[in-house]
């Protein structure tokens, strides 16, 4: 199967939705590459990034699902490769 690389950015606005998101990654961990996360106090926001190696509708999947997490945005960015 065919495989694309892509980020999602994520946006979370509501932390009592942390633990829908992780369990949500959690469940898409085989296509995970790596994942960063970073604070930001001074908006009382937390900005994760997720790089990923998986087919695209697992892609589309995962995007859509975190989007539909309350207080989460989610936006995914492909590779041409």
């Amino acid at each position: 199967m065919e495989t694309r690389v892509a980020i999602i950015g994520i946006i979370v606005e509501n932390t009592d939705s942390v633990d829908k998101l992780n369990d949500l990654l959690h469940e898409y961990g085989q296509f995970i590459i790596g994942r960063m996360g970073l604070p930001y106090d001074k908006k009382k926001v937390n900005i994760i990034s997720v790089c990923l190696d998986a087919p695209l509708d697992t892609i589309n999947q995962l995007s859509g699902k975190l989007g539909m997490i309350d207080g989460v945005s989610a936006k995914a960015v492909f590779s041409k490769v």
